[in-house]
């Protein structure tokens, strides 16, 4: 008989081992474990879930404006003259009746003083005429001859009395005498510009919105302004355009912002940033807003029967990160995997995720962004 090589031999009985190992370890795990539990019965596919509820939220729009003083005004002679005087320095504040400018008012204030007289002198006649006509002792045509020249007395003193007023302006209102354009000597017509009144302790912000914006807006909201130095002005929307620019579809609109410091800004640009009134919002992914079948943004949660519903919101805010939207129920059973994966009505079973809720963006992280502690 042929003998068999001991490599052979070898081979065959660490086969035998190995089978015989396995097949008594795999008994003695089954003999000491116990059985697991029979899996639950599954109603449908799985998804994830994230259960939330809605918080406060303060949306804001960030538009680039111009900012304007709230009060100028271009001065202009109303009548001739040659400049007399100059009482206010270029530069400097002024209050509402300051004389700016003196002209050369020819004589008026002695031409004034006689028209005076002279109505003084018309006036008793016209007393005298009266008492005279009660007693029938004048008659009615000589009564109104002297009426008609008191009449023409008064009107000649008030025009040669607006003639020195003109003569010397004053100013309309509380400001800075920003600009003079005329040196002493210098010959000034009617209507011709001499300098320009401006009032900056409060300034005027002004800008262009969208269609889309102006619907959220109304006058009365908080608006803050921020420099290009970095500096920010308070103030409120105090106008609101009700026709869109036909050009660009776009609303004028106007803040009015203090500046008591009184500081150069008229003329510059600043951002304005319009507080909108709160609004209860959940918030999300941008991922998971989808297209409903009538071309809405919607977002697909779960009710209390483990169904899919799918729900149209209105987006408030959104950037790469988060989206804040409104119209959704309150808790919310939010589908955050699987969504593209199951059908509205559709019975699912949900799978909770260790994240409950999307955390808000930390503190100064986003200005357009303002949810509220």
């Amino acid at each position: 008989m042929r003998r068999i090589p001991f490599s052979y031999a070898l081979a065959s009985l660490l086969v035998l081992a190995l089978v015989i190992w396995l097949a008594f370890g795999n008994f003695q795990r089954f003999q000491t474990t116990a059985p697991d539990a029979s899996p639950r019965s599954e109603s449908g596919p799985r998804v994830e879930i994230s259960v939330q509820q809605s918080t406060p939220f303060i949306p804001q729009q960030i538009i680039q404006g111009q900012l304007t003083a709230a009060r100028e005004t271009t001065l202009r002679a109303n009548v001739a003259g040659f400049v007399a005087e100059k009482p206010v320095a270029q530069g400097s504040r002024v209050e509402e009746g300051d004389t700016l400018l003196v002209l050369d008012n020819d004589a008026l204030p002695e031409q004034l003083q006689q028209a005076q007289d002279e109505l003084a002198v018309a006036e008793a006649e016209y007393a005298g005429a009266r008492n005279l006509r009660q007693r029938e002792l004048i008659s009615q045509p000589e009564l109104l001859r002297l009426q008609s020249a008191l009449s023409a007395s008064a009107a000649s003193v008030a025009q040669l009395q607006k003639q020195l007023d003109d003569s010397r302006p004053t100013a309309p209102f509380d400001g800075v005498l920003n600009r003079v354009q005329v040196e002493l000597g210098d010959l000034l017509q009617p209507g011709e510009e001499w300098g320009q009144l401006v009032n900056d302790r409060r300034l005027k912000g002004a800008a262009w919105v969208s269609q889309q914006q102006v619907g959220d807006l109304s006058e009365g909201l908080p608006v803050t302004a921020r420099l290009l130095n970095g500096d920010h002005l308070e103030g409120e929307l105090t106008f609101i355009s009700h026709r869109a620019e036909e050009a660009t579809r776009t609303f004028y609109i106007e803040a009015t912002l203090d500046n008591p410091a009184g500081k150069r800004l008229a003329g510059g640009s600043a951002e304005l940033t319009i507080t909108l009134p709160p609004r209860q919002v959940h918030t999300l992914s941008p991922a998971l807003l989808s297209l409903n079948s009538e071309g809405q943004l919607a977002v697909k949660h779960m009710d209390a029967n483990d169904q899919v519903q799918q729900t149209a919101v209105e987006l408030v805010s959104a950037d790469i990160q988060r989206a804040y939207v409104t119209g959704l129920p309150d808790p919310l059973r939010l589908i955050t995997l699987g969504a593209g994966m199951v059908d509205v009505g559709e019975v699912v079973t949900p799978v909770p995720t260790e994240e409950a809720t999307i955390s808000q963006p930390p503190s100064g992280q986003d200005s357009a962004h303002a949810p509220v502690d």
